[in-house]
């Protein structure tokens, strides 16, 4: 199965609604991915104190070393994720130390926990190839084209070595291969 972006936004929209409907944790991993394009390995370990201040702003950026390349990543929040992140941590009460995603257990969520409940949710929303990777997929798929296409910064984003390799990804060249076969109709 190849994983893909979310090409459809009501889906999007269906999918957080299920989600914050189970548990707001998991509407906020899921806006937290779709909004940062990050790896789910690095948005689960995230504390309070990653994005706050000690007298409670947002930080400038969110500062973190990515676990699979160990280079630093520099991230501005974005309105609708600061927005979603500030009641999150008011209505849980969080202080500096705590995870944002905190599990019962003690931590932070697991992936395959946090994979399980994602895929449980995009199964009841009927969004089909959905894996670990479709959230970075789909701020990947959604920033080309609000960008007008520009490959280059999230070539760079993702640390991609080609363009190629970054169109791939984001499920581009499937959406361009699928519009040329409805253009030659006999």
């Amino acid at each position: 199965m190849t994983v893909e972006p979310i090409r459809n936004k009501a889906k999007i929209k269906q999918m957080y609604y299920y989600l914050n409907g189970k548990d707001p944790k998991y509407a906020l991993l899921f806006k937290f991915g779709l909004n940062t394009g990050l790896r789910i390995s690095d948005i689960l370990p995230i504390k309070v104190k990653d994005i706050y201040t000690t007298n409670n702003r947002f930080r400038e950026y969110l500062i973190l070393k990515e676990k699979k390349t160990d280079k630093e990543k520099k991230i501005k929040i974005n309105e609708s994720l600061k927005k979603e992140i500030e009641n999150y941590i008011k209505t849980r009460n969080l202080t500096q130390e705590d995870y944002l995603f905190s599990s019962k257990k003690g931590g932070h969520i697991g992936r395959i926990q946090s994979y399980r409940v994602l895929r449980e949710a995009a199964e009841a929303v009927g969004i089909e190839n959905f894996g670990t990777h479709s959230l970075r997929k789909t701020w990947g798929y959604w920033t080309y084209k609000m960008s007008r296409y520009n490959i280059g910064l999230i070539m760079d984003t993702f640390n991609h070595s080609s363009q190629r390799i970054t169109l791939r990804y984001i499920g581009v060249n499937q959406d361009q291969k699928d519009e040329l076969y409805s253009l030659v109709q006999f």
